[in-house]
């Protein structure tokens, strides 16, 4: 068993090894003249200072819930949130120095061609991928190996180990819901008060290098899709590492011991197939198919992990066995097919979110061409497709649900998932790769390079839209199985107890707690937006300022001086996301110790075990719809710019900005962060197992 926990620390390793050479390759490739090196300098300098501010506000926020983890759950619990909190922040701020440098040389090897241009891009984004998975999966096997005890048939020790990296889990999640709020929102109000700078009378558009919106909204660009989203899917994937631990040992209790290795092994093999699967990420000379080069990437990665499944499942699972309270035995076999169903789901949730959010495909076009009849309509089609977006992923994560427990129980349930999860290194490098390639394009304008350069960005910029809209979608269908596995581990963990817990609708402890979770979602959504609202009002303002009464800022070219309004959006940025960040940590405390108090009994575990259904299914829902819709809407706009429906200037031109403004703020911001609060919901619960 043992064994299988340090072969996965080995596997981290390697994938730590590995990103370690990619920063070393990207960093000695050339960066181009002068006026780019000042361009990419501005945006280098943005980052850093919210980077610091961030972190810096973030550790006093996290110090109290640490301190009470550790008085009433113990020092390990309490020194695994450190561990998993100070991981998550790695992640995020590593990933976002290299993607403000990848840049930079991303711009100067497209004077090369396509394929130059692509390998410095993925190269770049793909530290943050081997990040992820070598830091979450080192995270987790490393501390499980302080932790555990010398006999691993002794289950007792092996439960309180377990229960001190449900503490890791939770440092990672509370990080990773201030990363996805704080970065979105900082991006959010830079872009969307970018965009509006041309309508307030200034003469600056969006993409003039004087509106130093711009410069805020690419530094943003790198926070929520580098660090934002690494700390999302770390998050997701520690979480699911431990989860899964935790439910196998209650689920395989005479061999519980391989059932806690099992997943982690798992982990180490994804790590080796995504390492392999990097190498297919190549155009050939006049191959202009960006997408399907990182496609191949994808399914070599994919297909290379479940044959290495094979082996482990043998090596590791018995050839039968019966979970406590069940009359029916699951086989390997069961666990192997479940683990191919969350591959499936994972390219079928792909395949239909570049559906709904492709200009190749219905949706797209008809918002474009609903913009034709002015802003309302684009609105309205819009809200349309963000709406009907949600079907089919809702379906095929019910279909999976359905097809994984047929085949091995909640276990399957729990295996599709961190089988999804087996790809996450890769999907990660293509929601870097987006803000990779879209800050190059922006300095190839801003500093003038010739057409064919822009032309290459451009080119790539457009697969890279498409790549961050499926990374979301991704990440949120995974956050929705990984919730599944939290809410199995909290009654089985009541269960064990001694509190077998049964949801009824009769029960008033039950709705009380669904309708309270159905809320938070939409609760959470609306401030996140308000928030970006506001911090979008700070930069148009600020902006206006400074182009009314800074001397020179009007000449060609400027001094390039974004310090100010990056200063004013960092401060603004975090202010907001303070209070939506505590919201899941305030109220399912509230709600559980509060209906305790109130009716006594098992009430309090009832509500909220009713709240933690009520957010997971409303939640996946706001999530999709947000994400979905928001990159519709930004595609509609980029579908007129191409030529279409009159053009860039045009009045359906101008209706798409709106809409694509009104879009951004839950494509990025609000539907994003959804994913980490439903998750740290779960974990509080968790922890709260001990207290009811």
């Amino acid at each position: 068993m043992y064994l299988g926990v340090i072969f996965a620390t080995l596997c981290a390793l390697i994938a730590l090894s590995f990103a370690i050479l990619s920063i070393r390759w990207v960093m000695l490739q050339p960066q181009g003249d002068e006026r780019m090196r000042q361009i990419a300098g501005a945006i280098q300098e943005g980052a850093s200072a919210y980077l610091h501010r961030q972190y810096l506000t973030i550790a006093g926020v996290a110090l109290l819930p640490m301190l009470g983890l550790w008085h009433w759950l113990g020092a390990e619990s309490g020194v695994g949130f450190l561990v998993g909190a100070l991981l998550s922040g790695a992640v995020g701020y590593v990933g976002v120095l290299v993607c403000v440098r990848a840049n930079l040389r991303t711009a100067e090897a497209a004077r090369r061609g396509t394929n130059a241009a692509l390998q410095v891009a993925f190269r770049g984004g793909m530290v943050s991928g081997l990040l992820v998975v070598g830091l979450a999966l080192l995270g987790v096997a490393g501390y499980y190996l302080v932790l555990a005890p010398p006999d691993p048939d002794d289950f007792a020790a092996q439960t309180g180990a377990l229960g001190a990296l449900i503490g890791l889990a939770f440092g990672s999640s509370l990080i990773s819901i201030f990363a996805r709020l704080g970065g979105g929102i900082f991006t959010k109000g830079a872009d969307i008060g970018a965009d509006l700078v041309d309508q307030i009378g200034s003469g600056l558009n969006e993409g003039d290098s004087r509106n130093l919106a711009l410069i805020a909204d690419n530094v943003g660009d790198n926070i929520g899709d580098c660090a934002g989203m690494a700390a999302d899917l770390f998050e997701t994937y520690a979480v699911t590492l431990v989860a899964t631990m935790l439910l196998g040992s209650l689920l395989l209790q005479e061999h519980a011991a391989d059932a806690i290795a099992y997943p982690l092994v798992l982990g180490g093999l994804a790590v080796l197939a995504t390492v392999v699967g990097t190498f297919f990420v190549k155009l050939e000379p006049g191959d202009t198919r960006v997408l399907a080069a990182l496609s191949k990437a994808l399914t070599v990665s994919g297909v290379l992990a479940f044959v290495l499944f094979v082996p482990a499942t043998w090596l590791f699972l018995p050839a039968t066995f019966i979970p406590p309270g069940s009359e029916e035995a699951l086989s390997r076999w069961g666990v192997l097919a479940a683990a191919g169903i969350g591959l499936v789901l994972t390219g079928l949730i792909l395949v239909s979110t570049e559906y709904y959010t492709g200009t190749d495909y219905g949706p797209v076009r008809g918002i474009a061409k609903a913009s034709l009849n002015g802003t309302a309509t684009n609105l309205i089609a819009g809200l349309g497709v963000s709406m009907k977006s949600t079907g089919a992923p809702a379906l095929m994560i019910c279909g999976a649900i359905w097809g994984a427990y047929q085949m091995a129980g909640l276990y399957g349930i729990a295996i599709a998932a961190i089988s999804m999860l087996s790809l996450t290194g890769l999907l990660v490098a293509l929601s870097a790769y987006g803000p990779i390639i879209d800050n190059a394009g922006g300095i190839a304008e801003m500093a003038g390079m010739d057409a064919q350069v822009q032309g290459v960005t451009d080119s790539l910029d457009a697969v890279g839209n498409t790549t961050k809209a499926v990374t979301k979608a991704y990440a949120i269908g995974s956050a929705g199985l990984a919730a599944l596995v939290l809410f199995a581990d909290f009654t089985h963990s009541m269960a064990a107890g001694g509190n077998v817990l049964s949801f009824e609708l009769e029960s008033p402890a039950v709705l009380i707690g669904l309708f309270i979770g159905a809320l938070l979602p939409y609760l959470f959504s609306a401030m996140t937006i308000e928030a970006v609202a506001r911090v979008a009002a700070v930069a148009v303002d600020e902006v206006r300022r400074q182009a009314q009464e800074v001397p020179g800022i009007m000449a060609h070219p400027p001094k390039l001086d974004g310090g100010r309004t990056v200063n004013l959006l960092t401060k603004n940025a975090i202010k907001e996301m303070i209070i939506p960040s505590l919201l899941p940590v305030a109220v399912p405390m509230a709600v559980g110790f509060g209906i305790q108090w109130l009716m006594g009994g098992n009430a309090g575990a009832l509500a909220l075990g009713g709240l933690l259904i009520g957010t997971i299914i409303t939640g996946l829902y706001v999530a999709i719809s947000m994400t979905a819709g928001g990159a519709a809407w930004d595609n509609a706009k980029r579908y007129i710019e191409d030529g279409n429906f009159g053009g860039p200037g045009s009045d359906a031109h101008q209706a798409a900005v709106i809409g694509d403004a009104v879009g951004d703020a839950g494509k990025d911001a609000a539907g994003p962060a959804v994913n980490p609060m439903i998750k740290l919901i779960n974990l509080v619960a968790l922890l709260m197992v001990p207290l009811l």
